[in-house]
């Protein structure tokens, strides 16, 4: 979240004093900031701090991504949040066969050092917190963020922000991962343990049930699918011999913003009220730290229709208040024209002027949780718990989430209910403003964004360039030092950066991996 130190007095524009916290009774009532969060991670919640805005961008060159996230700040945004390309996801370079067409279409390019030193030119890295959308190279990414930051003079300690590094979700929902789920999860729990060591501060994964809604899961089963991979994680770390509470409270988690505004915000509450109980009573750690669930929303790419685009502005405003009155930490709100194409400057701001009305006009911050105690999101919040504790039950019953992962459980119930929902839209139950109901006929052009075919030579060009430039011994020989610590027991991180630092690109880095560990095929 982003200080504002907001000074003023809160009261209504009839004078009512907004209280700093409402509760049914003093006695006996849950307050936020305490066992089990239910109402919020933090007691006074946005009186004092409002939620980071952070919106998500990333397209073609680290130049054309550096000049948006310099808009973005100076029209108001308070953290930044990277998109990478599909090559970059998928640990291929930018001059390999596979990544051919794909080179800076959905987010940045990033090959090498050289990339991330442009991407974040004259962004001060020490006063910004930074979220990175990536998973099976989650590793490469922040190891080259923190190279480019120690080369600014800024230390570990100041070094913050998130790696979203959940690479369970990728093999239910998503699909960017490249090597089998054992060594996966290694470079997840090595990623925990350098960080506890070096970057004290940075968040070291977003347990991510975005990408599970988006997919087309239900509310209840986006809580149980994340929770559950969230125990696995914790569950590993803990095999790998990393204490709970040491790491425990950099956990952060990732959640969707979709239609059914109650529904919503009961989800957030629930999803609290469950990570704090099952890591205090079932998991055993101490520290409350370690029991808070903190997090980041985004608004529903799903929900977003190419027909009637500026409906869109309506729908993201609406989820983005359920994240809001749900609690959320950090937010980004989608753009009214990503149905179409990538999201336009002009849209982009729309998208943060939104949330700027929200935290500073509409008063819903004013205090904690304002709807708790509401009959009705109360009853929600437990009956979201009781369906979603079900499910991980289920989920323990098949060996927890890796062994349901690789029967198919999880990937088995999205897709029965994507279904569902899709054939209530067509049949008309589940109205879609636009789409099967209100129809209109004029389709006005919208402007959108297109990534220069050029971007790509010009890519591989700077790649190449690379090659012919560094010390090419230097390299040859960090990586051989990564390939002996991955058939080892070694953390892969201090190999990965001394290699990286030398300019080994983050393909030479992901194939020296792949030799060692293989590729996953989905069968």
């Amino acid at each position: 979240m982003n200080s504002d130190n907001r000074q003023f007095e809160y009261k209504t524009t009839s004078g009512v004093v907004v209280q700093p916290l409402y509760t049914s009774s003093k006695s006996d009532a849950e307050l936020p900031g305490e066992f089990p969060f239910t109402r919020g991670p933090y007691g006074s919640m946005y009186r004092g701090r409002i939620w980071t805005m952070r919106q998500y961008a990333g397209f073609g060159t680290a130049e054309e991504t550096n000049q948006r996230f310099r808009a973005l700040m100076a029209a108001g945004q308070t953290g930044l949040s990277v998109a990478f390309d599909l090559p970059t996801q998928m640990g291929l370079d930018s001059d390999a066969p596979l990544a051919r067409g794909e080179v800076g279409k959905v987010g940045v390019s990033i090959d090498s050092i050289d990339d991330m030193r442009r991407l974040f030119d004259g962004i001060p890295l020490g006063q910004i917190s930074t979220s990175m959308t990536i998973n099976s190279t989650a590793a490469i990414l922040l190891l080259l963020y923190q190279l480019v930051a120690e080369e600014r003079g800024v230390v570990g300690a100041d070094v913050r922000g998130t790696v979203q590094n959940d690479i369970l979700k990728e093999y239910i929902a998503r699909g960017t991962y490249i090597y089998p789920p054992a060594p996966s999860m290694r470079i997840v729990t090595d990623l925990f343990s350098y960080c506890a060591a070096e970057l004290p501060n940075w968040n070291t994964i977003s347990i991510s049930g975005y990408h599970i809604r988006e997919a087309g899961s239900t509310a209840a089963q986006e809580i149980a699918f994340t929770i559950a991979n969230g125990l696995a994680y914790v569950s590993a770390a803990m095999a790998a011999g990393l204490d709970v509470d040491d790491f425990a409270p950099r956990l952060s988690f990732f959640w969707n913003a979709h239609n059914n505004f109650f529904e919503e915000i009961a989800k957030y509450r629930a999803a609290r009220r469950m990570w704090a109980t099952l890591m205090k009573d079932r998991v055993g750690a101490k520290e409350p730290a370690s029991w808070r669930m903190r997090f980041h929303t985004q608004t529903a790419g799903s929900s977003l229709t190419a027909q009637q685009p500026e409906n869109n502005i309506a729908r993201t405003t609406i989820q983005a208040m359920a994240a809001v009155l749900g609690g959320t930490q950090s937010l980004h709100t989608n753009s009214f024209d990503e149905a179409l194409g990538l999201p336009t400057e002009h849209a982009a701001t729309l998208a943060l002027r939104t949330q700027q009305v929200i935290g500073y006009e509409s008063g819903v911050t004013d205090t904690p949780d304002p709807l708790g105690g509401s009959f009705f999101v109360e009853a929600l919040t437990d009956e979201l718990e009781s369906i979603s504790q079900r499910m991980i039950d289920e989920i323990d019953q098949l060996g927890g989430a890796v062994a349901a992962i690789e029967v198919g459980y999880q990937q088995g119930e999205i897709e029965d209910a994507a279904y569902q929902a899709a054939t209530d839209v067509d049949s008309g139950e589940s109205v879609l403003v636009g789409v099967n109901r209100f129809v209109d006929e004029d389709h006005p052009s919208v402007p959108t964004l297109t990534v220069d075919p050029r971007h790509e030579h010009d890519q591989v060009r700077r790649l190449a360039a690379v090659r012919t430039s560094r010390d090419q011994a230097a390299v040859d020989e960090s990586l051989d030092d990564l390939r002996s610590a991955a058939q080892g027991s070694d953390n892969l991180l201090y190999p990965m950066k001394t290699a990286l630092a030398h300019r080994a690109t983050l393909g030479e880095v992901s194939d020296v991996l792949r030799s060692v560990f293989g590729v996953h095929r989905q069968g």
